[in-house]
C-alpha cells in the first residue's frame, strides 16, 4: 500500500501532512510513502529529509497517483490533483463539510473514500489522532504571541528605579484547548488572566492555570465535551454581562466556536468601542466567521482606540511544530484505518473497510464516493448512505 503527500495548495497554507519521523512510522507498518518535491519545505522538511527516512521524492505527483491507496492532506486537496486520483482512492486531512467547494464533488465522481479529521469523535480512543485539538494547542499560543506583538505594553508588572509598570489585563474567551493554551500562555508571559466559557466544566481547568473564571450563570454544555450553540436570547444576556469585563481588558482572546457552524458573535462593535486606546482584540474564529462583530478575517482593522485582529489559519504560522503534531495524528489515524481494511485477493490498496470501528466510521465524510454526512449529501444533491461492515447502504 502507497500513502501520498503533495504540495499543499490553499492559500498562505505552510504545514505539510506528514514530517520524516512520520514517513519512518508508516514505512515501519509496510507502506511506502510519495512525497511531491517542496512539499514539506515551507515547515522545514528538505526533500533530503524525506528521502533519508524513506520516502519517494518526486516532482509531479499527479503522474503518479494511479497506484496510490492514500492521500494525505492538511487541507482539502485542490479539484485539480483530486481528479488525478485513482477511482476508490482515499483521503485523509482537514475537510470541513460545509464547505461548498467544487473538490467535493470531484472527490465523489472518482469514487473517493473521505475522512475528515473534523468528524473525528470526541473519545477517548480518538485522542491521539485528534488534530483539531492538536493544531488548537499551535494557535492559541500564538494568538497570544499574535496579542503581544501589537500590545504597545509589558505583559508582566515590572518594578523599575523609574517606577512600577501593572500587568496587562488579558480576558480569554472561550476555555477549549486553545483558550486553555492561549490562558497558560499569556499566564507565563505575566499577565493577569480572567477566562469566560459556557461550559460550568471549564471551570476547574481554567483555575487550574492561574486564571479567574468569569462566571455569568449561563451554561451552555454540548454532547462531546463541545459547547452547544446559544439561544439569541442567551447570547445577549451574555453580551450584555461580559461589556464590562471587556471594557476592563487591555486584551481579548476569543476563541469559541461550535462544530459546523458560524462561530458565534460574542464582541458587539460597541464592546470593542469601549475599550480604552490600544488594547486588542485577537479573533481566533475568523475563519468561521469571527467571535467579534468587527472582524475581518486576515485583517488588522482599528474600532475605536482599539486594535481587531482577524487571525486566520493560525497554526500555519508556526507550520513546523504544527507539522510535527499533525503527522503524528495522521499516522494514528492511518493505523486505525489500515487495521479497519480488508485487501482483496491480488490487488494492492486497502480494499473493502470495516466501519464498526467508531473512528473509521465517524471520520467518514464519503464512502466510495457516497456521502455518509448529512452536510455532504445536501451539497452533493444526494441521499446520504448508511455505513455497514461492507461498507455498503
Amino acid at each position: 500500500m502507497k500513502v501520498a503527500v503533495a504540495v499543499e495548495t490553499h492559500p498562505g497554507e505552510r504545514r505539510v501532512a506528514l514530517v520524516p519521523d512520520g514517513v519512518k512510522s508508516l514505512t515501519g507498518q509496510g507502506w511506502a510513502v510519495v512525497i511531491e518535491s517542496g512539499a514539506g519545505l515551507r515547515a522545514s522538511f528538505s526533500d533530503s529529509d524525506y528521502s533519508a527516512a524513506g520516502a519517494e521524492v518526486i516532482a509531479d505527483l499527479r503522474p503518479c497517483l494511479a497506484d496510490v491507496s492514500l492521500l494525505a492532506t492538511v487541507q482539502a486537496p485542490s479539484p485539480l490533483l483530486a481528479a488525478a486520483l485513482a477511482p476508490g482512492t482515499a483521503t485523509v486531512g482537514f475537510f470541513d463539510p460545509n464547505d461548498p467547494g467544487q473538490v467535493l464533488r470531484v472527490l465523489s465522481e472518482r469514487q473517493a473514500t473521505v475522512f475528515s479529521f473534523d468528524l473525528l469523535p470526541r473519545i477517548s480512543r480518538a485522542q491521539p489522532m485528534d488534530a483539531l485539538s492538536s493544531q488548537a494547542t499551535v494557535g492559541g499560543y500564538r494568538a497570544v504571541l499574535c496579542a503581544a506583538n501589537h500590545f504597545g505594553r509589558f505583559f508582566p508588572m515590572l518594578m523599575t528605579a523609574a517606577g512600577t509598570v501593572p500587568p496587562a489585563k488579558v480576558l480569554v474567551m472561550g476555555a477549549g484547548v486553545a483558550g486553555l493554551q492561549a490562558i497558560a500562555t499569556a499566564r507565563r508571559l505575566g499577565a493577569v488572566v480572567r477566562a469566560y466559557d459556557v461550559r460550568a466544566a471549564a471551570r476547574e481547568e481554567t483555575e487550574s492555570l492561574g486564571a479567574k473564571f468569569v462566571d455569568l450563570g449561563i451554561t451552555a454544555e454540548g454532547a462531546g465535551g463541545y459547547a452547544r450553540e446559544l439561544t439569541p436570547e442567551q447570547l445577549a444576556a451574555s453580551q450584555a454581562a461580559l461589556a464590562g469585563e471587556v471594557a476592563r481588558s487591555d486584551i481579548v482572546i476569543t476563541t469559541a466556536a461550535v462544530p459546523g457552524r458560524r462561530a458565534p458573535i460574542l464582541l458587539t462593535t460597541p464592546m470593542v468601542e469601549a475599550m480604552a486606546s490600544g488594547s486588542i482584540v485577537v479573533d481566533m474564529a475568523a475563519d468561521s466567521g469571527g467571535n467579534c462583530e468587527a472582524t475581518k478575517p486576515g485583517e488588522e482593522i482599528v474600532v475605536g482606540g482599539a486594535t481587531v485582529v482577524g487571525m486566520t489559519n493560525p497554526a500555519s504560522t508556526m507550520p513546523t511544530h504544527a507539522s510535527v503534531l499533525y503527522s503524528r495524528n495522521v499516522v494514528n489515524l492511518v493505523k486505525v484505518i489500515q487495521s479497519a481494511a480488508r485487501p482483496r485477493d491480488g490487488q494492492s490498496g486497502l480494499g473493502e473497510l470495516d466501519f464498526t470501528d467508531e473512528i473509521v466510521a465517524g471520520t467518514c465524510l464519503l464512502a466510495q464516493g457516497r456521502p455518509v454526512n448529512l452536510r455532504a449529501a445536501e451539497i452533493l444533491g444526494l441521499e446520504p448512505v448508511s455505513l455497514t461492515t461492507e461498507g455498503s447502504e
